[in-house]
């Protein structure tokens, strides 16, 4: 078994339903940042971090993420016949991101369920997953950092960041051993910990490096609420058998699978951008001086 982690697992099965009526008919993932969908952040960062295959666990309804990804011959045809040479390469690029594959989830039987469903790509090798609703930015991809961990100590790792005390009932939790260091020991990890029962504010937000042996685990589980088979129990198992640290990221997290969370990942992606920063800082200023008066 190799230790060099080449593969990534994003799931996208989910019906989101915090997003009706938009998701409706259009996958979650695809809603747009400005002119970006969702999950094309996440797959550049997989690509970033030196990710060469991915393999998105999609349901149904979900054919948008497919056609996003794959090459656009009419498109590509039109741009090029009106020498529209920036757009046709920003199109190029995105079906040239990385080999991308798909494998259908049936039902959305729970996050453990669709890592479950990537075993037979993924075979006998650690690996990544990537969840869709937390876009992390910082110098050096927090995928990336975690894949050169895994590498020098072969055990398991989730990224964690701290969260309020009480947003932690919405998050798993870990226990972690205290340090100056940015990976440390997990002692435990809780599945959204009722009120006063969480063992730290320390919320894992969407970034795994796993060894194979979870899917072992992950077979073997017991459906929990819902009848969904949840990643967090095995984890749990994991640490117990072959370690599991926390990476202590310390960039910046939006979490667009909440409503606020995407207007506010919008704004700051905006507020970036060259072609849009003055102008949209202006409405702004505009808007909160009107509402200041009113």
């Amino acid at each position: 078994m190799t230790n060099k982690i080449r593969k990534a697992v994003i799931p996208a099965g989910g019906l989101g339903t915090r997003f009706l009526p938009a998701t409706k008919a259009q996958p979650k993932e695809m809603l747009p940042l400005i002119d970006k969908p969702a999950i094309q952040y996440i797959v550049e960062e997989a690509v970033e971090s030196g990710i060469e295959s991915i393999v998105i666990i999609s349901g149904r309804h979900k054919r948008a993420i497919e056609d996003h990804f794959d090459k656009s011959v009419e498109l590509e045809s039109e741009l090029e016949a009106r020498h529209n040479e920036e757009m046709l390469s920003v199109v190029k690029a995105i079906s040239q991101l990385a080999d991308i594959y798909y494998v259908r989830q049936k039902e959305p039987l729970g996050l453990g369920h669709a890592v479950l469903c990537a075993r037979r790509f993924i075979g006998d090798e650690p690996f990544a997953v990537l969840l869709g609703d937390d876009i992390l930015t910082s110098e050096k991809p927090c995928l990336k950092e975690m894949m050169d961990e895994y590498e020098q100590s072969q055990s398991s790792i989730v990224a964690v960041m701290e969260v309020p005390w009480d947003q932690t009932h919405k998050y798993g939790i870990v226990d972690i051993e205290q340090g100056s260091h940015s990976f440390a020991p997990v002692r435990d990890i809780v599945e959204k910990p009722g009120p006063g029962l969480a063992p730290s504010n320390y919320a894992v937000v969407g970034r795994y490096v796993l060894h194979p042996a979870i899917f072992g685990l992950l077979e073997g589980a017991q459906p929990g609420k819902a009848g969904e088979i949840q990643l967090t129990d095995s984890l749990q198992e994991l640490n117990r058998t072959n370690g599991l640290q926390a990476f202590r990221f310390g960039g910046r997290r939006h979490d667009v699978g909440d409503k606020l969370g995407f207007v506010q990942a919008t704004i700051d992606f905006a507020l970036e951008r060259e072609d849009l920063a003055a102008d949209v800082r202006k409405y702004m200023l505009e808007r909160l001086g009107q509402m200041s008066k009113g």
